[in-house]
């Protein structure tokens, strides 16, 4: 796994993402998922191309268990886009590289 995006906690939620100015993209996620797991590397691929107009966090279910429940979070990968701090929009599901970009470059514009 690559080091683009980082991994975050219930601690360093508050930090990293509702205090961080523009996008940042959370990808709520647990070892044991399947689809979590292939979801991987595309968000890697994508923190790194996309750095200068998104932040990409992970965060596993299962070593963080409050903020998943605080966003009522039922099934993962879900991935939640936050913009300067308020949660703006959410997928649900393994989606294809093409369909996450494009929808990161729209929100982003």
């Amino acid at each position: 796994m690559g080091e683009n995006a980082k991994h975050i906690d219930d601690s360093s939620f508050e930090t990293e993402v509702l205090q961080a100015s523009g996008l940042v993209l959370v990808d709520f996620w647990a070892e044991w998922c399947g689809p979590c797991r292939q979801l991987g590397p595309v968000l890697e691929e994508l923190a790194g191309e996309m750095a200068d107009k998104v932040k990409v966090v992970k965060m596993n279910v299962d070593k963080a268990p409050h903020t998943p429940s605080q966003f009522g979070i039922r099934s993962i990968p879900t991935l939640i886009l936050f913009k300067d701090g308020k949660a703006i929009d959410t997928k649900v599901g393994g989606l294809p590289k093409q369909a996450l970009q494009a929808w990161l470059e729209e929100k982003a514009a």
